[in-house]
């Protein structure tokens, strides 16, 4: 509380009163300003609060997505790498004839075996196949055209020759079916 400037206001009540008035009023516009810098305080307390949960969430849902894909296609190079192992165990499958069928039925069995469980193996590992066949459209998403040729009774953009298997992982292309398409015009 103000003291009063002079004496003259002591006598008159109402200028002290006035004067008390005009003091509450000063003090009520501190506590208000006051109040509002403690109000913006918190709401930008608040604010960053908010940031920092909206990174911390952002910050875990980017860690589960790097995981996933690590878990997914972290092997890819080992699995690219595995490829022409199956590639060369399809070439012996399909080179023996029947005469060596018969005289290397064991070899060939265990050749079997061990293709059976390469193609297990990669199906464990979310390795699929992409088996064209001829006759089918050229697909550039999964297929890689190694030559055009003109072959009669096709049209242009139709496989006529399966020279190598595709591969994907899980949703990847890790190795395009290598093809012959046809150029023949309409």
């Amino acid at each position: 509380m103000a003291e009063p400037r002079n004496d003259e206001f002591l006598d008159d009540p109402e200028a002290v009163e006035a004067e008390l008035y005009a003091d509450d009023i000063l003090e009520a516009d501190a506590e208000a300003d006051e109040l509002s810098i403690v109000t913006k305080e918190r709401d930008d307390f608040r604010d960053r609060f908010m940031r920092a949960l909206a990174d911390a969430e952002n910050a875990r849902k980017r860690s589960d997505r790097d995981r996933r894909e690590a878990e997914n296609y972290g092997g890819s190079k080992l699995a690219r790498d595995m490829l022409p192992v199956y590639d060369n165990m399809k070439r012996a499958l399909d080179a023996i004839d029947e005469g060596q069928r018969a005289t290397n039925a064991a070899l060939l069995e265990g050749i079997e075996l061990t293709m059976r469980e390469l193609l297990n193996v990669f199906a464990k590992h979310g390795i699929e196949r992409i088996l064209p066949e001829v006759g089918e459209r050229f697909d550039p998403q999964r297929h890689e055209a190694m030559f055009e040729a003109p072959v009669p009774n096709t049209v242009a953009g139709d496989i006529i020759q399966v020279m190598a298997e595709g591969f994907m992982l899980h949703d990847r292309l890790l190795r395009p079916a290598h093809v012959g398409v046809s150029s023949q015009p309409k």
